[in-house]
């Protein structure tokens, strides 16, 4: 899952999404220095990772990826992006615009809390609205090439585009019975991890 799904899968609790927007950038037991709830939400961003990555529809459209070896995983995420921002409407009664102009403005809200890498992230994605444009295939093969350029290795990321039109109704049925699954997963995951 990328920026945009892990945003969705914050339900709208604000320190949720934090946390869930900076995970990355916050290795170890360092999100132990965060406020409870932005834990809460590196803890949740970390369980998306663990239950994506080893989901067998998810592993299936890596393998069909394999040419791009470890950044299959990455290019995944993206898709899922795509088709979340694509079918929003279906998951969430706020407009995506609105939504995404809220959630930049509530990670602002925190900007003296997040780590540099994350702010230096936000940089670019508010200004290019990379979330909203994730429904575009313009938006998705903006981020493709934006992903390639920023990694330190070779990885074609930026062809990826060329798989999701070859493969496209085929990831869409993957996308939807998945995210359907890690939405339950996460509320339930959620409320035990809150609640406790």
């Amino acid at each position: 899952m990328n920026f945009l799904a892990h945003l969705y899968l914050s339900f709208d609790n604000e320190e949720i999404a934090v946390g869930n927007f900076i995970a990355d950038t916050v290795k170890g037991r360092k999100y132990t220095e965060f406020p409870k709830g932005i834990q809460n939400g590196i803890l949740i961003h970390r369980e998306i990772d663990r239950y994506t990555d080893s989901h067998e529809i998810v592993k299936a459209g890596k393998r069909r990826l394999s040419e791009y070896r470890h950044y299959s995983s990455v290019i995944i995420d993206i898709f899922y992006d795509h088709f979340l921002a694509k079918n929003w409407h279906q998951y969430s009664k706020e407009p995506l615009d609105k939504f995404t102009k809220r959630n930049y403005q509530l990670i602002y809200d925190q900007i003296d809390v997040i780590p540099e890498k994350a702010k230096h992230i936000l940089s670019y994605m508010e200004p290019g609205d990379w979330l909203y444009n994730y429904q575009f295939m313009e938006g998705i093969e903006f981020a493709l090439n934006g992903m390639s350029r920023r990694s330190s290795y070779t990885n074609n990321m930026d062809m990826a585009i060329k798989d999701l039109k070859r493969d496209y109704k085929l990831l869409e049925k993957e996308f939807r019975v998945f995210f359907i699954e890690v939405m339950d997963h996460i509320h339930n995951f959620t409320d035990q991890l809150v609640n406790k």
